[in-house]
């Protein structure tokens, strides 16, 4: 599967995106406030964004809510109705352009949406091109216990079961073999 530079940007986005959602009551908001969703803004280079407000800050929770069910989709079908509802919503105004140094790419957002929209219809689109491939399963949430975390398998194979193989798939590894030794010993 192709995955341009503005699809992969789209994808890391949306993948920081989920993964700024408390895990539970007791988890702290990735995006507590409006300085915390102008620095998301700022590190994902997104353009065309004004001035933000409480107002954006609670519309991007919402579309982050939309876009973790979708990382939860059973399966293809699900996965795009709820693209389609999210992407509709958002006036998806697909437009070509060339800014800040980049060739020709397209923008999904209208001119001057909201960036709620924003990151409802480019993240959206990102996520529609793996359904449009035969490739949702590759959407997935980390299979460590005790880690929900979002990310987007890119592996050839398909493989990749942990967000980050350096935390949470070796902290498992580690556990397993601890866990043979101790059998072994005992």
């Amino acid at each position: 599967m192709l995955i341009t530079h503005d699809t992969r940007c789209a994808l890391d986005t949306v993948v920081d995106l989920v993964n700024s959602a408390p895990e539970d009551e007791a988890a702290a908001d990735g995006l507590p406030d409006v300085p915390a969703l102008t620095d998301f803004v700022r590190n994902h280079k997104m353009s065309d964004v004004g001035t933000l407000s409480e107002f954006d800050l609670s519309a991007v929770r919402r579309v982050r809510g939309r876009f973790a069910a979708i990382f939860a989709a059973p399966d293809a079908r699900s996965a795009a109705v709820m693209i389609n509802e999210l992407v509709a919503a958002a006036g998806t105004t697909p437009r070509l352009t060339d800014h800040d140094g980049y060739d020709w790419h397209v923008h999904y957002f209208a001119p001057g949406a909201s960036v709620a929209d924003h990151l409802a219809a480019d993240c959206g689109m990102a996520l529609a091109f793996f359904v449009v491939a035969g490739e949702q399963e590759r959407l997935r949430r980390c299979e460590a216990p005790d880690c929900r975390r979002a990310f987007v398998d890119l592996s050839r194979n398909r493989s990749r079961r942990y967000c980050d193989s350096r935390t949470c798939g070796n902290r498992l590894h580690v556990a397993a073999y601890r866990a043979r030794r101790k059998e072994a010993a005992g």
